[in-house]
């Protein structure tokens, strides 16, 4: 994380695709919350959970589906949606897909 201070960068350049995999990249971690880049192979997802804190979750790349409560929500590059705390939430990639995760803790 320290070396990423200072520097102009593009997020989408922070995790690469992998096969089969979901990969992350923390940009930074405090207290307060944590700002996080991840990509997803298509097919990847995170099983249903739930925070004590929002999430916002901006697509950078490719497309997603965010199940909030079990509702459905198509995301797309340039969207985002924010998972209120303590509603159960999961995501599953529709295509192979790069996000920014920011966690606002209360």
């Amino acid at each position: 994380m320290k070396d990423l201070k200072g520097k102009a960068l593009n997020l989408s350049n922070l995790a690469a695709y992998q096969k089969g995999s979901i990969v992350s990249q923390e940009v930074i971690k405090k207290d307060s919350g944590t700002v996080s880049v991840f990509a997803f192979d298509k097919g990847e997802g995170l099983s249903e959970h739930t925070a004590p804190f929002d999430a916002l979750v901006y697509i950078l790349d490719g497309q997603a589906t965010v199940f909030i409560d079990k509702k459905p929500h198509s995301l797309k590059k340039n969207e985002f949606i924010i998972m209120p705390a303590g509603i159960p939430h999961s995501l599953k990639a529709v295509k192979k897909f790069k996000m920014l995760l920011i966690l606002i803790r209360k």
